[in-house]
């Protein structure tokens, strides 16, 4: 079984030519992150998640967390040494707020970072994602005496943090939640109510778990409008900061999942003896809004971990098949197989793991500069066009990014053979790991739902527009680059995706039998244009790059990226042409068909 090796050449890449890093540093609120110093602290990352954090990974699938009767759990060996040391390094607060104890770095440098740890360990990084969307609620909606006392903990990683909201009988429907708020004559409340799959609910790794729950106060209206978020804390907090009493909030069982074992997904039982101690954040009825600033942060985390995963996958994927012999090809000597890497459908199957997970890298990133220019830019028109850019990119991120985790990780099982059934080899954990990312933060189908429902129709579809606008410029770029071929494959699934973008829109995207019937192929559609475009935009800054005269490593970087892109355009963004007549099908083919 290969080791994890951070991809830092092509990390760096996208850094520089996709979310243009050194324009982003211009921003005084970067000015003094040290962003001159990024690619040695890259680089050190990279050897620290493959040393220290990546060895955890097969041991926490075998053993798993456990429950002990008095309802805490213990993480597999070595987990809580790993966890010190990553907080002791400081990796999780990189970029965050200063004020609190943060590094200051832009958003998307913490992706890169964290994607080096989601692929080391997926089912470790879930604790500091999830402590990651705790920590933007309450930055934006959090009270000053709040940030005060949460934020620095959570930022170090000394205190982790968890998303409650769903209960046995609301999944995705939010609003039919009943677990109950009552005011406490001090400013508090008193929680109870059950609350299921809340991963890393109960643990070892920190002293103490601040649970953010949603919950109704009384007389609230029905639905949505009716929740309100709260701060509920494993142990109570004395007012000099350290910790008191046991919380009223008890861990009752583990899921037992299909993959990601060493991540305990608890039910978390509130307010069994009288009620759980929780602070409202922000105001009454609120909760939900508040909610979707942790959610929206963590469906590109989740997004990113389809890549993460697909990257690791097909790392083991490609050295199985430099090391494993089978059949001979024309070429190969006498009394010798030849290395499965050079036959033809092996390597078909590594080419698109390739050339998907790099485009898959440019958009995760380009989603995520996007947040850092919306919140920091100094100019008011470019902070709204990246709020929408983020808005639109978020569902292609999260839904994109996870089918591709599916895709990939099968592949690399496939490419093992029969080897890759075997849970020794250890690719099959890769692909059991994966597979809950397409359903959790929102199921891929309601991210679909988003996209034609709310993000399609922003400025009456001007902001898609513009994007497709922006692939015109660079289909010029390609002509005039003389990558006449790239350029007529990427012209015409732009147009495809223009096409299907006005069709869904006339219907009334998400208002529309026939617009959700659309909505999942249309998706697949325009991330796959997107992930062809920035692909596009690679080949330019690698030609760019090479006429500069890179030599070396670097130039065969540079080959091989310029030789990725056009396999993509090749190979890959023709299926956008055959997903349009689904996306524009309508939903009568979907009810003509009995399903009694």
């Amino acid at each position: 079984m290969s080791d994890y090796h951070a991809p830092l050449s092509d990390m760096a890449f996208v850094l520089d030519e996709i979310a243009d890093i050194d324009r982003l540093a211009q921003l005084s609120a970067f000015a003094d992150a040290g962003l001159d110093a990024l690619p040695d602290v890259l680089a050190e990352a990279g050897r620290f998640f493959a040393e220290v954090i990546a060895p955890t990974n097969r041991t926490g699938d075998l053993e798993g967390s456990v429950r002990n009767p008095d309802g805490s759990v213990t993480t597999p060996d070595g987990f809580l040494e790993a966890y010190r040391h990553y907080v002791d390094a400081g990796w999780g607060a990189m970029a965050f707020d200063p004020e609190y104890g943060g590094g200051g770095f832009p958003w998307v440098v913490g992706i890169a970072i964290t994607e080096m740890l989601t692929a080391a360990n997926m089912a470790l990084s879930l604790n500091p994602m999830l402590t990651q969307g705790s920590i933007h609620a309450l930055t934006a909606h959090g009270s000053d005496v709040q940030k005060a006392r949460w934020l620095p903990k959570l930022i170090s990683g000394e205190w982790s943090g968890t998303m409650n909201l769903t209960e046995p009988q609301a999944g995705s429907d939010v609003g039919a939640l009943t677990t109950r708020a009552v005011p406490q004559p001090d400013g508090s409340y008193l929680l109870s109510g059950q609350k299921i799959f809340i991963t890393w609910g109960e643990h070892d790794l920190t002293d103490n778990i601040v649970h953010l729950v949603l919950a109704r106060t009384p007389d609230a209206p029905a639905g949505t409008r009716g929740i309100s978020l709260f701060i509920v804390p494993k142990h109570l907090v004395e007012p000099d900061g350290s910790l008191g009493a046991r919380n009223d909030v008890h861990c009752v069982s583990l899921e037992h999942k299909m993959g990601i074992h060493a991540s305990p997904t608890c039910v978390l039982q509130f307010g069994e003896n009288g009620g759980a101690v929780g602070y409202r954040i922000g105001d009454e009825h609120a909760g939900m809004r508040y909610m979707f600033t942790m959610m929206n942060q963590a469906r590109l985390a989740v997004g990113l971990e389809g890549l993460a995963v697909a990257e690791r996958s097909y790392q083991q994927a490609r050295a199985y098949a430099r090391d494993r012999r089978q059949g001979r090809r024309d070429d190969t000597p006498a009394g010798e197989s030849a290395p499965i890497v050079e036959h033809p459908d092996v390597r078909r199957m590594l080419v698109t793991m390739k050339a998907q997970i790099e485009a898959l890298r440019c958009l995760v990133y380009l989603n995520a500069v996007a947040i850092d220019r919306a919140r920091w830019s100094s100019d008011e028109g470019e902070r709204r066009r990246n709020q929408e850019l983020t808005d639109l990119l978020t569902p292609l991120s999260k839904a994109w990014g996870t089918d591709l985790g599916n895709e990939i990780t099968s592949l690399a099982v496939q490419v093992h053979g029969g080897m890759g059934y075997i849970e020794e080899t250890g690719v099959a954990q890769h692909f059991r790991d994966i597979r809950i990312a397409a359903i959790y933060e929102g199921t891929n189908g309601i991210q679909a739902i988003d996209l034609v429902g709310r993000k399609l129709a922003m400025r009456d579809g001007a902001v898609i527009e513009e994007l497709i606008g922006e692939m015109g410029l660079t289909v010029r770029a390609l002509v005039e680059a003389d990558l006449g071929e790239m350029a007529d494959r990427l012209e015409a699934a732009a147009a495809d995706a223009r096409a299907a973008s006005r069709w869904l829109l006339q219907r009334g995207g998400g208002g529309s039998d026939d617009g959700l019937a659309g909505a999942t192929p249309y998706l697949r559609l325009l991330a796959t244009t997107v992930g062809g475009w920035l692909l596009a935009k690679s080949a330019l800054a690698a030609q760019r790059r090479l006429a500069e005269g890179a030599s070396g490593p670097d130039r065969e970087f540079l080959e091989a990226k310029l030789a990725t892109a056009r396999f993509y355009a090749g190979q890959i963004l023709p299926q956008v042409q055959g997903l349009l007549p689904s996306v524009m099908a309508g939903a009568a083919p979907l009810y003509a068909v009995g399903l009694d």
